[in-house]
């Protein structure tokens, strides 16, 4: 008896039952406008994204469907890039300026902006990297890799404070969250072509390059798991180390990802052990958080004690 396939073996309205959209958000509208024009173009009832983008904001945008919304707090808190675009109100020089960013890399502070989404009360970000791009005059182009949930507004408006001049974001576009790049971004006319293609003339490729598997959105450790451990795992069982197969690098109290060996995502959850002591000892590998797959999607092996 066969059961289970691999993510890319999915029909396209398996795709979207468990999809993963890469947009390219436009300039104008909020990233829930966003999220709702994808539900009407798809005729879904659930959607959401990972990360809200202010209206005037554009970039990558991803956009989980259906039962795939489950894993969006993963990417969530996936590591973010953005081209910057800064405006002093006064000229600064350049080896005073870069020197300044340097000490914005690392922890910092913030407090949200005025007009945000969440508690105003200080916070501890980590800004990864802030590469200058190009400097003309008062007007300064940066790239800055940071942790989620950084405000690039509110770096910009300290980095100014810090240079005694004040500074502003002009532009901004966000280019990477967690490991999808720009690249891959499409856009809502792309999606709504696409969709029309496969509807009315029964071209899949299109709306394939547009919903992808949830699975291409998971850049946490990966565990793969015997057939015989799949369906006690849907029903919230943790994972044992008998069940395991193999494993990425992993460390215990690390979040992992935990996959059939079609490379299907299971379920999320919690290592209590590292992958070399899943592999050589016994007892709890896994604890389950959070279930991606339905109940009885493979055989029923296990028994309740």
């Amino acid at each position: 008896m066969k059961y289970g396939k691999p993510p890319e073996e999915r029909t396209v309205e398996e795709l979207i039952e468990k999809g993963l959209i890469v947009l390219d958000k436009p300039s104008g509208p909020t990233a829930h406008e966003v999220v709702a024009w994808v539900k009407k173009i798809l005729n879904i009832k659930k959607a959401g994204h990972s990360g809200t983008l202010d209206p005037h904001v554009t970039g990558v945008l991803p956009v989980a469907t259906q039962k795939a919304t489950r894993v969006l707090k993963l990417m969530l808190e996936s590591d973010k890039e953005y081209i910057c675009a800064m405006r002093f109100h006064k000229p600064v020089p350049e080896k005073k300026l870069r020197e300044i960013c340097k000490e914005f890399t690392g922890k910092i502070y913030q407090k949200p902006p005025v007009k945000s989404a969440v508690k105003r009360k200080l916070r501890v970000k980590e800004v990864k990297n802030i590469e200058i791009l190009e400097i003309e005059e008062r007007n300064v182009l940066m790239r800055v890799s940071c942790e989620a949930g950084t405000y690039i507004r509110k770096l910009c408006y300290d980095i100014g404070e810090a240079l005694g001049v004040g500074a502003n974001m002009e532009n901004l576009r966000r280019t990477k969250v967690g490991h999808l790049w720009e690249e891959n971004v499409i856009t809502l006319q792309d999606l709504l072509d696409a969709y029309i293609f496969w509807k009315e003339e029964g071209m899949e490729s299109e709306i394939r390059r547009c919903v992808h598997p949830i699975e291409e959105g998971i850049n946490i450790p990966r565990i793969w798991i015997r057939d015989t451990a799949v369906d006690a795992v849907c029903h919230g069982a943790k994972l044992m180390t008998i069940g395991v197969k193999k494993c990425e690098e992993i460390q215990s109290g690390e979040r992992v990802a935990v996959m059939t060996l079609k490379n299907e995502l299971v379920a999320l959850g919690k290592a209590l052990m590292s992958s070399r002591e899943m592999l050589e000892q016994e007892g709890v590998a896994v604890t389950t958080e959070r279930v991606l797959m339905e109940r009885g999607t493979y055989p029923k092996i296990w028994k309740i004690s």
